[in-house]
């Protein structure tokens, strides 16, 4: 079972496959699915951003379109990280407390609400519509720059999650 554990692509299947956890193989689907579409989007504005800048001869464009890789990277490393730690558990056999795999699961959800709620936040004033929710209408007037907050606390929790499970009650492993 081992040999099919290749690396991220290879972990995705292994933790679906392994993990007793129902919830862990839905979020296995859903979350390789929008890892997948933000890795798409991104890579595919990169090249649209690109080709706009291509003939300006700043240092400045080239530090920015680094740094928008970067946060393409920030959105899909904690979306997969649940995966990627349920499947090195499995093929290693490392101790966890009970619902390591689910707790885990869940983390990858708020993750991925985290997103949403983010893109709410920042979004431009332009493609903002007028609601009648009060949430989304709090949520539009927080100032753009919080938008990168709900992510990062929800990043924080999954890797909170799993240093908190990893080793079992019987174990000396921290």
């Amino acid at each position: 079972m081992a040999d099919s554990y290749r690396g991220v692509f290879g972990a995705i299947p292994y933790a679906i496959r392994e993990t007793e956890s129902w919830t862990m193989r839905v979020y296995g689907v859903i979350g390789a699915l929008a890892a997948g579409l933000i890795a798409t989007v991104v890579t595919l504005a990169l090249v649209v951003w690109m080709a706009e800048t291509a003939e300006v001869q700043s240092g400045t464009f080239l530090f920015s379109r680094s740094l928008y890789v970067i946060a393409g990277f920030a959105a899909v490393a904690p979306l997969l990280a649940p995966l990627l730690f349920v499947a090195r558990r499995h093929r290693r056999g490392d101790p966890v407390k009970p619902g390591y795999d689910r707790k885990l699961a869940y983390g990858g959800f708020l993750f991925l609400c985290s997103l949403y709620v983010g893109m709410v936040i920042s979004a431009p004033a332009e493609l903002r519509e007028p609601t009648e929710s009060a949430a989304v209408g709090a949520l539009y007037a927080l100032p753009q720059i919080a938008g990168v907050v709900p992510p990062v606390l929800a990043a924080l929790v999954v890797f909170a999650i799993h240093y908190r499970l990893r080793g079992s009650e019987g174990s000396n492993t921290p």
